[in-house]
């Protein structure tokens, strides 16, 4: 296991702790178990998916929980009565997942086919977010400000 001491950058940094917080989540991720196994692919310049390998659930079995910054997949297994196996290899055990999301990610839908559960992630930036061109302007011999190519 690794220690990282990160109280030097406390000293010289206002507004990063929830970074801070996600890098400690990070180094605990080994901890966790693995299961499901999930990929995650960029499909477009502000699009992503997740996909969950989850062979054996229902879609009413899954539940995809999208709440503030944090994606939550989970999948709660019911057992029909009288349900008898001579050999079980398929994992069909309950999971929880979390994912912390960057900002402005959004769900925008999610479909089970093929025992794989495709999550799709969108970023949505605000119009007052992006970045806009303001007008350079220059202040003539009237002392109203005009437009810098209008002085030229």
């Amino acid at each position: 296991m690794r220690n990282f001491d990160l109280s030097p950058l406390f000293r010289s940094t206002i507004g990063f702790d929830r970074m801070f917080d996600l890098l400690d989540q990070a180094v605990d991720v080994e901890a966790k178990t693995g299961y499901p196994p999930y990929d995650i692919e960029k499909t477009g310049e502000d699009s992503y998916r997740l996909t969950m390998a989850v062979a054996g659930f229902k879609p009413e079995e899954l539940s995809v929980v999208c709440e503030g910054m944090t994606l939550t997949v989970t999948g709660e297994r019911q057992k029909p009565a009288g349900e008898s196996y001579f050999y079980r290899g398929i994992a069909g055990r309950s999971f929880k997942r979390t994912f912390e999301l960057a900002e402005y990610i959004k769900v925008a839908g999610a479909q089970l086919e093929n025992g794989l559960l495709s999550v799709e992630l969108k970023r949505e930036v605000p119009e007052a977010m992006k970045p806009r061109t303001v007008p350079v302007t220059s202040v003539g011999a009237t002392g109203k400000a005009m437009p810098l190519s209008a002085v030229a």
